[in-house]
């Protein structure tokens, strides 16, 4: 198996070419090891952070900005976005505030304040 990637980790996007099988691959075109860890992942377990709004109930067309604390798996994207889409709160709401806990192991947050 082989895939080419641009990585994202840094400005650079080094041209990165993953090369072998399951726990024995071999990355080319990184120029630090952070790259060589992306290609690793991105082959073997590709994960996602989700950045998305929830509607705010009690103020009139207001929305809060939310995201995933940790990444979750690529493959569940669509599923942690209904569960986004499906949820309302309440302001006052504090950056940082857990909005929806417990999604594919971490929570979804509040990235801004809402008074």
């Amino acid at each position: 198996m082989e895939r080419k990637l641009t990585c994202i980790i840094c400005p650079r996007g080094c041209q990165l070419t993953v090369s072998g099988e399951a726990d024995n691959l071999t990355v080319t075109g990184h120029a630090c090891p952070r790259g060589q860890v992306y290609g690793i992942n991105e082959v073997s377990n590709p994960v996602r952070t989700i950045t998305s709004i929830v509607r705010v109930a009690n103020r009139e067309d207001t929305m809060v900005s939310v995201k995933t604390r940790q990444p979750v798996p690529k493959d569940a994207i669509f599923e942690v976005m209904s569960l986004i889409r499906s949820t309302t709160v309440k302001a006052p709401i504090k950056i940082g505030d857990v909005i929806i806990d417990g999604v594919y192991g971490t929570q979804v947050i509040a990235t801004k304040n809402i008074d």
